[in-house]
């Protein structure tokens, strides 16, 4: 136990933990998949943004990427209050800011509007990552895993059927529309959570200051917490490198396709969400880093078929199953490891977790723009392997001489 994860004040008295029942893992799950859509709504848009703003498509992607950079700083500096404020007046605040950030996107006049409210997108919708090591407090030591799958598939839903919806509405109706129906999508959805979502206060008493300090003592001391950050944000870097770039290249040869079918391999990608309860499971009953070493090679794989048979449907629709699948995989995997590590940091371990998880989608956002626009299709290929194999040689190699 890492006893420097907190600092000696008094805590609060210890409290009954709500009972976690099966409509209420489900209620989190759908509310994960709605908040965590409105990271991704723009990618299947970006063609679209561009064409509006006069912007090359490199330019466009701005969009997705400072939509994740504004996630990252939200999971730093939002997440960890979730270990010492009451959790549901958290997460009901920032659903109310998220909505009128969607609003102000729908609205932009300028693109350097749109980015601004991009970024504050990303910084309001850290509300899954509130979610998330908020059932893994409610839920016992032998269906934690299981919970935390069954959570997370609806988080992994709502991240790929977003490109879906969004792509079929941006299509017909605008991209505008997609952030205006997401606005009024987080509004309803803060409603129904003020009636059904349980208190839950955590026990830390000290400041917002000795709460952050501990974020570096629980990094420092959990070679376990780096190992699972830093394998994550490496398979989330190849993850984002294939779907910001994937709009642009089903709208050139061979494809020419529109964004609305740019959205469907969203729903083709859904199919990896099947996985996350699989995972959880595993987790519970074969220990983490099992799956985790699954899916990397999963990854790698897909990669391979991208790469190879991207330019055929069946090559492309083979890789993006594959991929998400070996992805989500890890990533609950990773989860599941971490969440057992120090139980009254779970919100804080989350935060370090995650916060490299969504350096490395910004930084797999950016650099697939920058392989798209100088090298085209095996340029992100090439990128995406390159970001599995770091992830292959972390989880490997990173700190083998400390129990995983």
């Amino acid at each position: 136990m890492i006893s420097s994860s907190s600092p000696p004040t008094t805590a609060p008295a210890p409290h009954a933990a709500p009972p976690l029942t099966p409509a209420l893992v489900w209620l989190m799950a759908v509310a994960c998949g709605l908040v965590v859509a409105n990271i991704y709504y723009n990618q299947p848009l970006l063609a679209d943004i561009g064409r509006t703003f006069r912007l090359s498509d490199s330019r466009a992607s701005l969009v997705a990427t400072l939509t994740q950079v504004g996630y990252t700083l939200g999971l730093f500096f939002v997440v960890p209050l979730g270990d010492k404020l009451e959790r549901k007046r958290l997460i009901l605040m920032l659903l109310v800011l998220a909505a009128g950030a969607m609003a102000a996107a729908a609205l932009a006049p300028s693109f350097a509007l749109l980015v601004g409210a991009s970024l504050l997108i990303g910084i309001f919708s850290a509300v899954p990552q509130l979610l998330v090591p908020m059932a893994a407090h409610l839920a016992s030591d032998d269906d934690r895993g299981r919970v935390v799958g069954k959570i997370m598939s609806g988080l992994l839903i709502g991240i790929l059927l977003s490109r879906t919806l969004s792509g079929y509405i941006g299509a017909h109706g605008g991209w505008r529309l997609v952030f205006g129906m997401g606005s009024g999508a987080m509004l309803v959805l803060a409603l129904i959570l003020a009636f059904r979502l349980p208190k839950d206060q955590p026990d830390f008493a000290g400041t917002y200051g000795s709460l952050m300090k501990s974020l570096a003592t629980l990094t420092r001391t959990l070679p376990s917490l780096r190992k699972s950050a830093l394998t994550g944000g490496f398979l989330f870097a190849s993850f984002s490198v294939f779907w910001t770039t994937l709009v642009f290249f089903l709208e050139g040869s061979p494809y020419f396709y529109k964004s609305d079918v740019a959205g469907f391999f969203g729903l083709i990608g859904a199919l990896g969400a099947l996985a996350a309860p699989l995972a959880g499971k595993s987790a519970d009953t074969r220990g983490p880093a099992y799956a985790i070493n699954i899916g990397i090679v999963m990854s790698l794989g897909a990669y391979l078929v991208l790469a190879l048979g991207g330019y055929y449907l069946v090559g492309l629709v083979v890789g993006v199953i594959v991929l998400d699948i070996g992805v989500q995989v890890t990533h609950i995997s990773n989860q599941s490891r971490i969440f057992s590590l120090v139980p009254a940091a779970r919100s804080r371990l989350n935060t370090i977790y995650m916060t490299v998880y969504f350096i490395g989608g910004s930084v797999g956002s950016l650099a697939g723009g920058t392989a798209w626009a100088h090298y085209q299709w095996p340029g992100v290929c090439a990128v995406g392997l390159f970001f599995v194999v770091a992830a292959y040689l972390v989880n490997r190699f990173y700190g083998n001489a400390a129990q995983a």
